[in-house]
């Protein structure tokens, strides 16, 4: 029985050539890759040398480095590569493939956006020996960064509250979900996301998973929650519906990738006494 493949993160690049390397390509959400007969691949250094030289290493995964690095809005892919919406590889690239990907489109995007000081203007540089750039006049360090966000599911009994956001171009109902305000808990950041977008009050607040999101620069944490009075009323402005439905009747729902597919299949599974998913 074969293994999943292992992904070991890293910062350091090693002292190998690197053309044999994995080389995810990245330009804001998009991704380079190769079409071939059967599917998409990753390119190698070997075919973009110069990218290659300069990349970002992201570690090794089945033992084969894996480096990191930008395309300019003018590159023109050769014969046979293609630019695509990263994230539409799930499931056309193994769970691994997909997941450093999405190291990959951050590592590019934060590479990208810290060139200069936010403070004096002047260019950065990179520091040895860990992922970061610094401004050699003031010295202030940049580092990756991450937006933390909050994803619950709200249940009442046995049916869960799901809604459907302003901005979803598909008739998609998922969990609620919002980004952390500064000084606030994730605890009182479920509560209040929960009241603004759908004015009802929730209780049992309760960790479930956590979830490195690269799509939106993010980390959701996700929990559940058990409803505790007030009645639906959708704010209009994120949110353009909401409704309690129960595991029989469920709208569409999001892809199992995110955790809020986790979440509503573990709901599901623990009210109909199966295993989830």
């Amino acid at each position: 029985m074969n293994s999943a493949p292992r992904f070991v993160p890293d910062h350091t690049p090693p002292d190998r050539p690197r053309e044999g390397a994995l080389l995810f390509l990245a330009r804001g959400m998009d991704l380079l890759v190769q079409e071939h007969a059967d599917g998409v691949s990753i390119p190698t250094g070997a075919t973009f040398p110069e990218l290659a030289a300069a990349a970002h290493y992201l570690g090794t995964l089945d033992g084969v480095d894996c480096y990191a690095a930008g395309f300019t809005p003018d590159f023109v892919p050769p014969e046979g590569y293609k630019v695509v919406v990263a994230r539409s590889l799930y499931k056309r690239v193994d769970d691994a493939r997909f997941a450093v990907a999405g190291r990959a489109l951050a590592i590019v995007e934060w590479d990208f956006t810290h060139r200069f000081c936010g403070r004096c203007g002047q260019p950065t540089q990179l520091v040895p020996g860990e992922r970061a750039r610094r401004c050699p006049v003031d010295k202030t360090p940049f580092y990756p960064r991450l937006a933390p966000a909050i994803i619950v599911l709200i249940t009442r009994g046995d049916t869960m509250l799901l809604a459907h956001n302003a901005q979803f171009p598909e008739p998609m109902f998922s969990t609620l979900a919002g980004f952390v305000e500064p000084g606030e808990s994730l605890e009182e950041c479920v509560a209040r996301e929960v009241k603004e977008e759908v004015g009802i009050d929730v209780k049992n607040i309760r960790y479930f998973g956590s979830q490195p999101w690269p799509f939106g620069r993010s980390l959701m944490v996700g929990f559940t929650a058990e409803y505790a009075g007030g009645d639906i009323t959708v704010d209009r402005k994120e949110i353009s519906e909401a409704h309690w439905f129960g595991p029989d009747d469920l709208p569409r729902i999001p892809p199992r990738l995110s955790i809020a597919r986790q979440l509503i299949d573990a709901f599901v599974a623990r009210v109909k006494g199966t295993a989830a998913p």
